[in-house]
């Protein structure tokens, strides 16, 4: 079934973007849901339309849908936002898949690891207890729920920090003479852009293959880093010798995330750590093999 599958990316931006051309190259028909469709290529079907408009779009598609990935992002950063986009948008997608009486073999909501607490550099995985207090993690926990309530099989897929081409806000800080504590270290998690794509389509390919998958996987590299040492790295790698006058006080938690769950069903990052990530990136490098 794998070569005929047909998937509804809802919220088809930079990763999903990438996800379809990737599961569009191993032969499936890709659907794209987001407001600008001009900006997807011409490999993924359009389907323009708004994930906080309460009418269905017009160009929803006919027909069964076997997979639907579920990965908006905020437009606004606030609590309001984050509702619209995660929880109230997914609603509405669920409620226009029943309108068309389809019923797809597995969802997967696209997550984020904020919605863990531990802030003391501990080790997480899937089982850890996700009890974010901020607006953000609270919401992505919400929406999880409301994925795996659907009555669809679902997977939730936390992802780390995303980096990549277009994703370069740390290099930015990093230029302008970026300071960090190095005491206590500040751990942190991420992921490059195309193995978030990569893990996705991973996924759901293991399932049209009749692989069985968890409710939760963590989307992360091989190597949670501190803070202070990826951006020694890339102070070396830029040239840069200067620093800012005041260190910047970094406010999210620090934890370190294990892959472990999704390495063992055979996925592995093209990046396993920052720095073959961001020499990509500094290279000007992008794949989307």
């Amino acid at each position: 079934m794998a070569g005929s599958a047909r998937l509804l990316i809802a919220g088809c931006g930079d990763v999903g973007t990438r996800l379809g051309l990737r599961l569009r190259e191993a032969g499936w028909t890709v659907y794209g849901l987001r407001r600008a469709v001009a900006a997807l290529p011409a490999a993924i079907v359009p389907v323009a339309g708004d994930l906080q408009a309460d009418s269905c779009p017009p160009a929803w598609p006919a027909g069964e849908l076997d997979y639907l990935v579920y990965c908006a992002a905020a437009s606004q950063h606030d609590e309001a936002g984050y509702r619209a986009a995660y929880v109230e948008g997914l609603r509405r997608v669920l409620g226009w898949l029943a309108q068309h009486g389809q019923k797809p073999r597995r969802l997967l909501f696209v997550s984020s690891s904020s919605v863990y607490a531990q802030q003391h550099g501990e080790w997480i995985d899937e089982g850890s207890p996700a009890e974010a207090e901020g607006y953000s993690g609270r919401l992505m926990r919400d929406a999880e729920r409301l994925a795996l309530a659907s009555g669809t099989p679902a997977s939730v897929v936390r992802l780390g920090g995303i980096y990549g081409p277009g994703r370069e806000w740390l290099l930015g800080q990093v230029r302008q003479g970026y300071r960090v504590a190095s005491e206590p270290p500040l751990y942190g998690n991420r992921i490059h852009v195309e193995d978030a794509a990569g893990l996705l389509a991973f996924l759901v390919q293991a399932d049209a293959r009749g692989v069985a998958l968890a409710d939760c996987y963590l989307g992360v590299d091989d190597e949670p880093a501190p803070l202070h040492e990826v951006v020694a790295w890339l102070r070396e790698q830029l040239g840069v010798s200067h620093w800012a006058e005041q260190a910047t006080v970094r406010r999210a938690g620090s934890k370190r995330c294990s892959n472990a769950r999704a390495r063992a069903l055979g996925w592995a990052p093209q990046y396993p750590s920052y720095r073959e990530g961001y020499a990509a990136v500094l290279a000007g490098a992008s794949t989307t093999s």
